[in-house]
């Protein structure tokens, strides 16, 4: 179940009809013992067991499908960028050292299904009354839920938390679908984009310099989002560039015009790869205001262009 995005923290529902929870700025994971052993799901429905063995407690819940949120805290604050190393890791070596050095967590905020039982059509209370009676293994968390959306907001923000969820306490579980019934608002947007091309630094050093980002929109033509080039010193640049240059294509992917400025210098590719961006805004015209690239991500699919 995906929440629909608020134009503003104004626009988030209000009234005893609706808990709030912190938005957690990590990876969305369904963990899922429905047919057996643990398995973890990314929202593309990607297998990434392997990737995160300090979850594997969650195996003793049977007959389960959890829904919930991976973070890697860095001075007690989700960090994307410090748990991007270990999205992609599908060496079990790898992944063992790594969740020594960096172990994550699990925010639990849903229980679609227990003990083989169907729960996505009771209320978001009822299931979360169920969640709180479950014994969850560490590092496996409950997320809270609050009441008032208001103080909850201004208190992410002093603490530099990503933003607020809103659910309606009557609402039904809906797989696959972004719902009204849970709304999101964010103290800076993020979205997941496309790569349609990448620039070198003019210093002449071969390091890349920029990304330019992409959204498709109802049709399934890729728009263009704008030019990105702040977050791709160190390994994430070097990294993005062994992944960009098999990618290469003659020509624009973008079904519409990029700007003189922007083109000039670009090497075109193919827009398959996505990466995660936080933004300020957006212009009237659709690009994004201060982007920042903070990683490559193969858990979710690029949002659509009409996301806020």
């Amino acid at each position: 179940m995906l929440a629909t995005r608020a134009a503003n923290p104004a626009a988030l529902p209000t009234g005893p009809g609706w808990a709030y929870e912190v938005k957690w700025d990590g990876v969305r994971l369904l963990a899922d013992t429905t047919g057996g052993p643990l398995r973890l799901l990314s929202r593309t429905g990607r297998d990434v067991t392997v990737s995160y063995p300090e979850l594997g407690g969650l195996g003793e819940i049977q007959g389960a499908v959890l829904d919930g949120e991976v973070v890697a805290m860095v001075d007690g604050r989700p960090s994307f960028a410090a748990l991007a190393d270990r999205m992609h890791v599908q060496d079990p070596a790898r992944a063992r050292a790594l969740a020594a050095q960096r172990p994550v967590s699990y925010m639990v905020f849903d229980v679609p299904a227990l003990y083989g039982v169907e729960l996505a059509r009771r209320p978001f209370d009822e299931r979360r009354a169920t969640l709180e009676r479950l014994d969850l293994p560490a590092p496996a968390l409950l997320s809270p839920v609050y009441d008032d959306g208001a103080d909850l907001w201004e208190v992410t923000r002093e603490h530099g938390l990503e933003g607020v969820v809103a659910k309606r306490r009557a609402s039904t579980y809906q797989p696959g679908r972004r719902s009204h019934d849970w709304v999101k608002a964010a103290h800076r947007f993020t979205r997941a984009a496309l790569v349609g091309g990448w620039r070198a630094e003019s210093t002449g050093s071969g390091r890349l310099g920029a990304v330019l980002l992409g959204a498709p929109d109802a049709t399934g033509a890729l728009r263009y989002l704008g030019r990105a080039g702040s977050g791709l010193t160190g390994p994430i640049g070097a990294a993005l560039t062994e992944l960009l240059v098999p990618r290469a294509r003659d020509a624009s992917p973008f079904d519409e015009p990029v700007p003189a400025l922007d083109a000039r210098g670009t090497h075109w590719c193919e827009p398959t790869l996505v990466v995660d961006v936080v933004y300020l805004t957006r212009t009237p015209t659709g690009r994004l205001r201060q982007p920042v690239v903070r990683g490559v991500r193969d858990d979710s699919p690029p949002d659509p262009w009409d996301e806020p």
